[in-house]
């Protein structure tokens, strides 16, 4: 299923944007995986029980519009910058924030954003993190690899 994933990304610029239109994030390229996270700064974040969302090298994500950010340290012990639209609030993207400040090679683009219903289908999560959070009336997802912590955010 990976392969499908990465040949529908490669052919096809992938477009989202906030609920108002303000922040538009267009990405074109492959995801370096597609995972849901259970850890409860992402689950405060969305409002939900979970985030799923795309990690992307951030060189390759384009985006219109002023998202405002709030920075703020992680379960797992790093800053993240998470990145909201500033008129209707809807959670665009985060991403760690390296010593010297400057932003991770991988941003965390929230999948829900993406206008294309296709993409979502042939996206399915291929990893499950912060998984020992899960409430126990979600289930996991089939074939994902179910992690109980953070997985290490990638340099690209």
């Amino acid at each position: 299923i990976l392969l499908t994933i990465y040949y529908y990304y490669s052919i096809k610029m992938v477009v989202g944007s906030c609920f108002c239109g303000k922040v538009r994030v267009e990405y074109n390229g492959q995801p370096l995986t597609t995972a849901l996270c259970h850890c409860l700064d992402c689950r405060k974040i969305t409002g939900s029980l979970f985030t799923f969302s795309l990690l992307v090298q951030t060189a390759e994500l384009e985006i219109s519009g002023n998202p405002k950010e709030i920075a703020k340290t992680s379960d797992s012990g790093n800053t993240i910058k998470n990145y909201f639209c500033p008129d209707c609030g809807t959670p665009l993207f985060g991403h760690k924030i390296k010593p010297n400040g400057d932003p991770n090679e991988v941003t965390v683009v929230r999948a829900g954003i993406f206008d294309d219903v296709e993409m979502l289908n042939e996206g399915k999560p291929q990893v499950e993190v912060f998984a020992k959070r899960r409430v126990k009336w979600v289930c996991p997802v089939e074939g994902a690899t179910q992690v109980d912590g953070m997985l290490p955010i990638p340099s690209v």
